[in-house]
């Protein structure tokens, strides 16, 4: 029997796959969502960020799962089940989600390089853009560990950048209890839970993450099996997506604690105003420095995220290069024409939430399936817990959808 030394030994280098994951859950969007949530509402909403947290650690473990279990992806299994017209309507609705994830991450990347260096915003999408190929390029040159490295190195920077201003001034231990006890006040407190819940779990990080744990570990299955992976996949996920919670959590403390009642936080320029104005330049450069990794990191794995939904349901492949380079032109065309960065992103996560039950659905399914996953098949508890994220997280969507459309 082996020891807690042991065991740490064989599971540790098997993590990192959820750790490129997790990237999609520390984007721009999620920091414009909770800076404004911290800033307008203190410590009110923590226990929304908690929820969603746990939500996204099922979630993202049943993804790796399947790709551990089966071998293969979940747009590859997913196109093995639909006829080809279905199927090209999955891959065409999965592809814009994929397009409006990378819109939001290059627009934050831009929106970082002008808060540093003052860069254009159009410039600094083309410099980002430029930046996410070079990682593209680690990975298509020296494998999936070599990028995976490169990932969590930035989501080593996202963490400092978002994490030091709490140092400066930390917030009060029993404020942040507060925060805990599940509450609202008043309809736009409401409003704004519903897209922080909504918009946790994004469609690509559930497609990918299948894909990496498969890209990852395939070899190891074919020899070893999968029992002792999918054990170290769920410290993967815990460890990466705790993280991940982390670093939100302490995006609305932040807020909380320094710029609750400051004007113009509703945006991320006026968020980072603020930071400087209340915490100061250093504090305020970090944070730009933590958008900018943010971005980076985002928008490369988004890449990713297209090149296996694209393999799977249409088996065509293009090179990642090449995609990154076709999917930067949305998000270029909207700056060149000077569209306010902010709504940018907004519209972004709005078509985001149209993907989202076409995700979650075939995932549950798919988990829950004994044939296809044998004794890694949902157990009652999990499929429970899975539907209920399923339905909660679709209804909050939709809901998104309509306050938005109807300026609700």
């Amino acid at each position: 029997m082996l020891s807690a030394t042991g065991r740490r030994r064989r599971v540790v280098p098997l993590l990192g796959p959820a750790f490129v994951a997790a990237i999609a859950y520390v984007d721009p969007g999620n920091v414009a969502a909770n800076l404004t949530a911290g800033a307008r509402y203190g410590f009110l909403l923590v226990w929304v960020l908690v929820v969603a947290n746990a939500m996204a650690v099922l979630v993202q473990y049943q993804s790796a799962k399947l790709g551990l279990v089966t071998g293969r992806t979940l747009p590859e299994l997913v196109g093995q089940r639909l006829r080809r017209p279905a199927r090209l309507a999955f891959w065409g609705q999965a592809e814009v989600v994929a397009a409006a994830t990378d819109l939001a991450e290059v627009i934050g990347g831009a929106i970082a390089l002008h808060l540093l260096f003052g860069t254009p915003l159009l410039l600094g999408g083309v410099i980002v853009g430029c930046v996410s190929m070079v990682l593209l390029a680690v990975q298509n040159r020296y494998g999936q560990r070599h990028f995976e490295a490169a990932i969590i190195a930035l989501l080593g920077v996202i963490t400092i950048g978002f994490v030091s201003g709490l140092v400066v001034n930390p917030p009060a231990p029993g404020e942040v209890l507060s925060g805990l006890v599940p509450g609202f006040a008043g309809t736009d407190s409401l409003l704004l839970a519903t897209s922080m819940l909504g918009a946790t779990v994004m469609p690509h990080a559930i497609y990918v993450h299948s894909a990496l744990a498969r890209d990852r570990h395939g070899e190891a299955v074919a020899r070893d099996g999968h029992v002792h992976l999918v054990r170290a996949t769920r410290w993967d996920v815990l460890g990466a997506l705790g993280l991940a919670g982390a670093v939100n959590i302490a995006m609305l403390l932040l807020a909380a604690s320094s710029l609750q009642g400051v004007p113009g936080t509703d945006t991320i320029e006026g968020a980072h105003a603020a930071v400087v104005s209340n915490l100061g330049p250093v504090i305020g450069l970090v944070f730009a420095v933590g958008l900018l990794a943010s971005g980076l990191a985002s928008t490369s794995v988004g890449c990713y995220a297209g090149a296996a939904i694209m393999q799977g349901l249409v088996h065509r492949q293009i090179p990642l290069l090449l995609r990154r380079l076709i999917t930067m032109i949305p998000a270029l065309v909207l700056l060149a024409l000077g569209a306010d960065p902010t709504w940018a992103l907004v519209i972004s996560q709005v078509v985001l939430s149209f993907g989202i039950p076409f995700a979650l659905v075939p995932l549950l399914r798919l988990t829950s399936d004994r044939e296809l996953m044998g004794n890694a098949a949902n157990r009652r508890v999990t499929g429970w817990a899975m539907t209920a994220v399923v339905l909660l997280v679709s209804a909050l969507n939709l809901g998104l959808i309509v306050l938005t459309v109807t300026g609700g």
